[in-house]
C-alpha cells in the first residue's frame, strides 16, 4: 500500500468512530484525496530514521488533517471564495459556510489529537515536541502568519517584493512542509538540520510550481480555478521573476534540496524524487 492509501485508510478508520453528523461527513470529505505530499514526507523521514510505521502513521494523518482544515477555511467566501477543490465542490458549497467552519475546526483539533495520542510514540516528551512544533508551524508563527500576510497583500498599495513573497510563502506553504520533513528525525531524537534545509527549499519550490500552474495549468487537472492571481493583479514568483525565471529558480531550489540530503546517501533517493516531482507536477 502506498503512502497516500495508508494515510487514507488510517483517516477513514480513526474518523469512522466520530459519528454520523454532517460535520463529520464534511471532515471525511475534506480530508480525502490530494497529493499527500506532507504525509509522504512524514512517513519517508520516519523510515529514514528507523521509526516504526505504526508510530509514523499518526503524525502523517495529523498533518493531512491540519492541511485539510486550512484548505476548507481558505476556500470560504471570506477568504479565497473558491468553488472547487481537488476537482470537487468545496465544503461550503457542498454543505454551507457554518458546516465548513466547524469541519475545519474539527480537523485542526483532530490533527493535534493524532500527535498527542500514546499510539503516536511511547515517549511522552516526543509527543509533546511534535505537538508544540506542529502548533508553531500551523499557527501565528507559521501557516496562519503566511495567510494573514497574503490577505494583507491583497489590499496593499504596492505589490509585494520578492523577499516579502518568500517570507509569506515560508509561512503559508513552507511551515507545514518543514514540519512534515522533520517529523521522523524528531521521533528518532535525531538531528533535524539536514531535513530542515531540504524542506525549506522544497517548500519554496512547491509554491513557485503552484504559481506556474496558475498561469500554465489546466483547471481540470489542477482541480481548482486557475488564473486567479493574474486576474487579481497579485504579485507572485512568476510576475516578479517571469515564467522562465520562475522555472529556473524552482529547479535551482530542487537541486539545493537534494544536495541537503547528501548525508543520507542512497537512503534518501525517494525524497530526492519527491523534490523533482514537485516542480514537474500538473496538479
Amino acid at each position: 500500500m502506498d503512502a497516500a492509501a495508508q494515510v487514507q485508510a488510517h483517516l477513514d478508520a480513526t474518523m469512522g468512530s466520530l459519528g454520523n453528523l454532517p460535520v463529520i461527513h464534511a471532515m471525511r470529505y475534506a480530508s480525502a484525496g490530494g497529493k499527500r505530499l506532507r504525509a509522504f514526507l512524514v512517513l519517508e523521514s520516519a523510515r529514514l530514521h528507523g521509526v516504526s510505521p505504526d508510530h509514523a502513521i499518526w503524525p502523517a494523518a495529523a498533518i493531512e488533517a491540519i492541511h485539510a482544515y486550512s484548505l476548507v477555511h481558505d476556500d470560504l467566501p471570506c477568504m479565497d471564495d473558491d468553488a472547487l477543490r481537488r476537482g470537487q465542490p468545496t465544503v461550503h458549497v457542498k454543505w454551507d459556510d457554518a458546516t465548513a467552519v466547524l469541519a475545519g475546526d474539527a480537523l485542526q483539533t483532530f490533527g493535534f489529537e493524532c500527535v498527542s495520542r500514546p499510539e503516536c510514540h511511547p515517549d511522552p516528551l516526543v509527543r509533546a515536541d511534535l505537538t508544540l512544533t506542529l502548533a508553531r508551524a500551523a499557527g501565528a508563527q507559521g501557516m496562519v502568519l503566511g495567510q494573514a500576510l497574503d490577505i494583507a497583500a491583497e489590499t496593499a498599495k504596492t505589490p509585494l517584493t520578492l523577499k516579502e513573497i518568500t517570507t509569506l510563502q515560508a509561512g503559508k506553504t513552507g511551515a507545514l512542509i518543514a514540519w512534515s520533513a522533520m517529523a521522523g528525525a524528531v521521533m528518532a531524537r535525531s538531528d533535524t538540520a539536514p531535513l530542515q534545509r531540504y524542506a525549506t527549499d522544497l517548500g519554496l519550490a512547491f509554491q513557485i510550481a503552484d504559481d506556474i500552474l496558475d498561469i500554465e495549468g489546466d483547471a481540470d487537472k489542477v482541480g481548482k480555478a486557475v488564473g486567479k492571481d493574474a486576474d487579481a493583479g497579485k504579485a507572485t514568483f512568476v510576475s516578479l521573476l517571469g515564467l522562465d525565471g520562475a522555472k529556473a529558480r524552482a529547479r535551482e531550489l530542487v537541486n539545493d534540496a537534494c544536495d541537503a540530503l547528501d548525508i543520507y546517501g542512497n537512503e534518501a533517493t525517494t525524497l530526492r524524487e519527491a523534490a523533482r516531482f514537485v516542480i514537474s507536477r500538473d496538479s
